[in-house]
């Protein structure tokens, strides 16, 4: 059974940090791209940030120099440090798990943590 669970989200003030935490199981982590997405109320989903199974990342404009995107194959974990947290990056975030094979594409989702910045 496949898994995603985050955590690490919360109410935090402008300038500071969060670190978002996605433990996962029922697949093979190392070999799939992962990436954090966020949704905030009458807004599409977007990409905030994506690391591919290779270890390069990419980044949302909106969060380049802020955000860092790390993972830990041992452990079956993807990590967003949030640093220099902004009101606009209030939304729930929420991990992906993606593998495209020849017989089929992989597409899992977490079921998302708060986060809210606000002073």
């Amino acid at each position: 059974q496949v898994q995603l669970v985050e955590s690490g989200g919360g109410l935090v003030q402008p300038g500071e940090s969060l670190r978002l935490s996605c433990a996962t199981s029922g697949f093979t982590f190392s070999s799939f791209d992962m990436g954090w997405y966020r949704q905030s109320p009458g807004t599409q989903r977007e990409l905030v940030a994506a690391i591919f199974s290779g270890g390069s990342t990419n980044y949302a404009d909106s969060v380049k120099g802020r955000f860092t995107i790390s993972k830990d194959n041992a452990k079956n974990t993807v990590y967003l440090q949030m640093n220099g947290l902004k009101p606009e990056d209030t939304a729930v975030y929420y991990c992906n798990a993606n593998a495209a094979r020849s017989w089929r594409k992989y597409d899992y989702w977490g079921q998302g943590t708060q986060v809210t910045v606000s002073s």
